[in-house]
């Protein structure tokens, strides 16, 4: 049986030798490059990008091979980059879409094929279903056009392409690089062996900034870590490092560096809500920008609050940029981003950007000249009390459709001491409270987990909002 390939919140992720094997891959590649011809956009090109993980370069070179013999262009990165260079090295080239071989976060076995359409963002659901389609028909007919890369190099249809120069640029009109240089602040930025490494010790070198790196060398197994994402228990040799360097600023990114971790000046991990909230701060009060800002159902309340403050609208998508992006360019949002540490951002891009968001993390330090716990603790003065946590559940494959069937029926009026004011339905299940605490039990959409959410105003109220969950749920 042809293996059954569907794209998650970011794209199509599977084990490495088992469903994720070159003939899947140059399926999606196939479906890719009849999406370009009948949109229009074959004449355009395709930018390939790959990450750290193992093989992840040769299966770039064989979605370069199918492109090729489709008559597509193909601008194939000279070496692993972040998932936002190859994005947004779309947009420098007026290219047709990308394709980044990645598995983001997700743990050493995995690997994954993302799509990014003309406009650099996550495919939307529409587009999804277009490639999917073809996906299926292809494997049906087991048919995919193939050329030799070595061939097609001759023929100048697969040209090898520098993509950070131009980024590098980008961030140079983005953000003040020269008062960052400047700054003095002393970094630890722990690449998590992905596509990161390097880049903020290239973008701020050559002042009185330092960044001292952690884990910045390649190794597909991820040593140390349950996986490449920017969150505790992952984080915890740099929060040490942070402490014990005396830096004034700890940077995370994951796999393929769209993802952001950030630990302040005591080694503490500032949480991905207080995050978003910190970016919108910065956008609102530093910067001065109005206009929209975008979430998903899974970030922060203190969003609606900043808004509220500011004078600006908050809007609430499903999970994935696949939603957050469309809607970032509908309404020309100055930020978007979710609960897993993805932000993206006005006059870029409508993807997340861990390396854009670090410089912004950094200047808003720089800017309000205040140690990083002190930005926190004011944050909670403007934009309220925020605790958080989510349990990741791994549960037996059969009992799916009970625990979907348990928490659709669920109707509680209190939880956690809290009144339910309502429900929602948008992507599993949201229990808004009283006092814009917020309970939300979904499955992941790239592995076989059950996630249970929860922000509250009081820490003692964290744990029994997650507790209830697990009843409602039956896990």
């Amino acid at each position: 049986m042809p293996t059954k390939i569907e794209f998650g919140t970011d794209g199509w992720r599977a084990i490495i030798a088992e469903d994720f094997t070159f003939e899947n891959v140059r399926y999606c590649a196939q479906a890719v490059a009849d999406y370009l011809h009948q949109s229009g956009q074959a004449s355009n090109g395709l930018v390939v990008g790959y990450d750290t993980r193992f093989a992840s370069d040769r299966f770039a070179a064989a979605v370069a091979e199918v492109a090729a013999a489709n008559d597509i262009t193909v601008y194939l990165c000279n070496r692993p980059e972040p998932t936002p260079v190859v994005s947004y090295s779309v947009l420098d080239r007026k290219a047709g879409g990308g394709v980044v071989i990645t598995s983001s976060h997700n743990p050493a076995p995995y690997n994954g094929f993302k799509y990014k359409p003309e406009y650099a963002g996550s495919a939307s659901p529409e587009i999804v279903a277009r490639l999917e389609e073809r996906i299926r028909v292809h494997q049906e007919a087991g048919s995919v056009r193939r050329v030799p890369l070595a061939d097609a190099r001759r023929r100048g249809r697969v040209e090898s392409v520098d993509a950070r120069a131009p980024y590098m640029t980008q961030m140079g009109r983005l953000v003040d690089l020269d008062r960052l240089r400047a700054s003095g602040l002393r970094v630890v930025h722990d690449a998590m062996y992905g596509a990161g490494i390097g880049y903020f010790a290239e973008v701020l070198a050559g002042g009185r900034a330092t960044v001292e790196g952690l884990h910045d060398v390649v190794n597909p197994n991820f040593p140390g870590l349950h996986g490449p994402e920017p969150i505790p228990p992952n984080v915890d040799e740099l929060l040490a490092a942070v402490r014990e360097r005396g830096a004034a600023v700890g940077l995370a990114t994951d796999g393929d560096a769209d993802r952001i971790g950030l630990v302040d000046e005591q080694g503490r991990f500032v949480n991905q809500l207080e995050v978003y909230a910190l970016l919108l701060l910065y956008l609102l009060e530093v910067r001065g920008l109005r206009g929209p800002a975008v979430r998903s159902l899974t970030s922060t309340s203190m969003a609606d609050r900043l808004g509220k403050r500011f004078g600006i609208p908050v809007y609430e998508t499903p999970v994935g940029f696949k939603y957050v992006g469309p809607k970032m360019l509908a309404e020309n949002a100055i930020l978007g981003g979710e609960e897993s540490g993805g932000y993206g951002f006005q006059g870029h891009i409508p993807e997340r950007d861990a390396i854009l968001a670090g410089l912004y993390l950094l200047d808003l330090c720089v800017q309000k000249g205040q140690p990083l716990s002190e930005i926190v603790r004011y944050l909670h003065e403007v934009a309220g009390a925020s605790h958080y946590d989510r349990d990741d559940v791994h549960f037996p494959a059969d009992q799916r459709a009970a625990i979907v069937n348990r928490v659709n029926a669920a109707e509680p009026s209190s939880i956690g001491g809290l009144k339910v004011e309502h429900i929602d339905d948008m992507e599993g299940r949201k229990f808004y409270l009283e006092d814009g605490s917020w309970l939300l039990i979904r499955f992941s959409g790239t592995e076989p987990l059950l996630r249970i959410y929860t922000e509250t105003t009081s820490p003692e109220r964290v744990r029994a909002i997650l507790d209830a969950g697990h009843q409602i749920a039956g896990v």
